[in-house]
């Protein structure tokens, strides 16, 4: 899994995050408020805290319901972010004569209606490496260059699988119905985590002293005590158990498993992200629409223009399968992990339907520049795309 598309250009080394100042992502909106209407929107800047985090924040602070403050998209706490929020019933001016706990309003304007979910264009990044090569400029160029012509690997990457790097096996064993082992992989590896007492917890549990395990999880293992104090009204009742897990955290493993499973498909198709093979289903890129590749020879010009790219799954019960060899790879790898599209029809709200992702996408305006704090770097992504899938070319961090 850890092959480059520029794997014969050497990487800059090098770190990233030692300060929020050294990750700024700016959201690029889809479009802008128009002046009036009844929902306020937030250019808002947040450091150090995540996007549901500076929900939860506007919405004591405004006495607005948390559900009623509409967003785009989700930021991770790591960083400096600029994004937009809505908020209903709150006058512009209102807004930007108060004061918020790691938020700062930069403006506020009127529009009609909420800002909903996946309403941005993409985002803009400013990161700056630290500890870099003495050629860092030079490589990273001739990198960006490769990226601008041939696209950046869509990958998920490893911020998709948790603290212990396992999210995606979670979400495996829930599509399997395997419940002891869904519960196992939450309590996780004691060698996999920071603090003795979480190791102790994680020992005690693996000799099956379940009792004492949840005595010694620490404070913020909300999830796996409630998980195992079920455990101990209900010995070996796993699938009650893992009940106690939040909806929005099982989303979140099941969600997981697809990007994993699609994080291979962009590694078997690293050498040949930017042309399509007849079976493909092809990727438009000005509306995201796809079509089953019929003739690649007549549309190989189409994907030399970047206009399409081959898609790859976020299986799902109801997602069209590639055609072809692409196809055969897909249902491989489907197989190879145990499951059928129809593992992904759960109840509960947690019905995952799936949909197609392109393999590649375009790098906007990168810019690289070298500076006494090392490499600064400039470049944005389409919506859904991170930029770690860009650094990691760039740095070869392995």
């Amino acid at each position: 899994m850890h092959r480059y598309l520029t794997a014969g250009l050497p990487g800059t080394g090098g770190t990233i995050k030692e300060s929020p100042e050294d990750f700024l992502v700016e959201e690029i909106p889809l479009y802008l408020p128009c002046g009036e209407g009844e929902h306020t929107y937030a250019l808002i800047e947040k450091r150090g805290i995540t996007t549901l985090e500076a929900i939860r924040r506007l919405a004591r602070g405004l006495k607005v319901p948390e559900r009623e403050v509409g967003y785009a998209g989700m930021k991770d706490s790591r960083g400096v972010t600029r994004q937009s929020v809505s908020l209903p019933r709150v006058a512009p001016e209102e807004l930007l004569a108060l004061e918020f706990p790691g938020i700062t309003i930069l403006s506020a304007e009127r529009h009609r209606n909420k800002l909903r979910l996946g309403h941005l264009a993409g985002n803009r990044f400013r990161i700056r490496v630290r500890g870099v090569v003495p050629e860092a400029l030079p490589r990273a160029e001739t990198i960006l260059a490769v990226l601008v012509r041939r696209g950046v690997p869509n990958r998920f990457g490893e911020q998709r699988y948790g603290v212990q790097g396992n999210s995606h096996l979670i979400g495996r064993a829930m599509l399997a119905g395997d419940w002891r082992g869904a519960v196992d992989l939450l309590v996780g590896d004691p060698a996999q985590v920071e603090g003795e007492g979480w190791r102790a917890a994680i020992e005690a549990y693996r000799r099956g002293a379940i009792e004492e395990s949840v005595r010694l999880f620490p404070g913020h293992c909300r999830t796996e005590r409630e998980v195992l104090q079920r455990l101990v009204k209900r010995p070996g009742d796993f699938e009650r158990a893992f009940q106690a897990v939040h909806p929005r955290l099982k989303k979140l493993y099941l969600s997981a498993c697809q990007s994993h499973l699609f994080d291979r498909v962009v590694a078997e198709r690293l050498d040949s992200l930017d042309t399509v093979v007849t079976g493909d289903l092809a990727w438009k890129h000005a509306n995201g629409a796809c079509f089953l590749v019929e003739d690649a020879a007549a549309e190989a010009p189409r994907a030399a223009r970047f206009e399409i790219s081959p898609s790859g799954p976020l299986f799902g019960c109801r997602m069209t399968p590639a055609g072809g060899e692409e196809g055969e790879l897909e249902r491989a790898l489907l197989a190879a992990a145990g499951l059928t599209p129809a593992s992904f029809d759960l109840p509960g709200g947690l019905r995952m339907e799936g949909e197609r992702r392109p393999l590649r996408v375009p790098v906007g305006e990168p810019r690289v520049e070298v500076d006494a704090g090392g490499l600064l770097l400039e470049f944005s992504l389409p919506k859904g795309s991170y930029a770690t899938a860009v650094l990691r070319e760039i740095m070869k961090p392995e």
